[in-house]
């Protein structure tokens, strides 16, 4: 019979078929999500940066470079929510063991909705981003505020679509805690620990879309550190879990 509450299993290893199937879509969740976090949000921090100090050839602020970022945008945003989407699962299948991963997974749903808002924010980008290069060109450092003169209707696309992610973000948070206690595992607490400070670091750049925050063009740099090295946790950490339950 299914647990609705408890506390952790005191076992690190799986115990259940059921903890064996969610952290196995943890784990896929985690590596999907590594590879969507790189393509959406890495690659154009880094390219932006690059266009701003070193600019030259194809890192200059023209239509291909717009549309390239919108492009990596739109692929990543597809893949976080294919993250996002096994991370649900994963919860779900948890949840068949302990009722409190519920809210995890609920989380993750809202989230899902928000990342679908995101991608057509993303398709809007690549679809007009000659109206954004000369805005660019004035503060690239600025790019979601430019993206809020040049096109409205998608950059309050990206708030809506950012918000309900951010929550599903949460979802992810609240999951991973419960999960790195319950196999007493701690790179997936570490993970977890890794994925709130991202959400933390996140909420900056988006509320200065509507009011201007001084400095948070420098703690968007961190960002991509984040959301590198959580996932990587994750993925380690789901690894060592589902080993410890293969081994006799």
């Amino acid at each position: 019979m299914a647990s609705t509450g408890g506390p952790p299993s005191a076992t690190p290893a799986a115990a259940h078929p059921e903890d064996r199937v969610g952290l196995g879509r943890l784990g896929t969740g985690a590596g999907v999500g590594l590879a969507g976090g790189i393509l959406g949000v890495v690659l154009p921090i880094v390219f932006l940066w690059l266009a701003s100090h070193n600019p030259g050839g194809f890192f200059s602020y023209d239509t291909t470079f717009v549309d390239t970022i919108g492009f990596f945008v739109l692929a990543g945003a597809i893949l976080l929510l294919v993250s996002l989407f096994m991370y649900r699962r994963g919860f779900a299948a948890l949840r068949k063991t302990d009722g409190r991963f519920a809210v995890a997974s609920i989380l993750c749903i809202i989230g899902s909705i928000g990342f679908l808002l995101l991608l057509v924010a993303a398709a809007v980008l690549v679809g007009t981003s000659s109206s954004l290069i000369a805005c660019l060109h004035e503060s690239p450092s600025h790019a979601l505020s430019c993206v809020k003169s040049g096109q409205p209707f998608g950059a309050y696309t990206a708030l809506i679509g950012f918000w309900l992610g951010w929550l599903g973000g949460l979802g992810i948070v609240v999951g991973l805690v419960m999960a790195g206690g319950r196999y007493h595992n701690g790179a997936v607490t570490g993970g977890a620990a890794l994925y709130a400070l991202l959400l933390v670091v996140l909420i900056g750049p988006f509320l200065n879309v509507l009011v201007a925050i001084p400095g948070v063009d420098y703690v968007l740099l961190v960002a991509p550190v984040f959301i590198v090295l959580a996932p990587g946790l994750v993925l380690g950490g789901t690894r060592r879990s589902l080993a410890a339950a293969a081994s006799p």
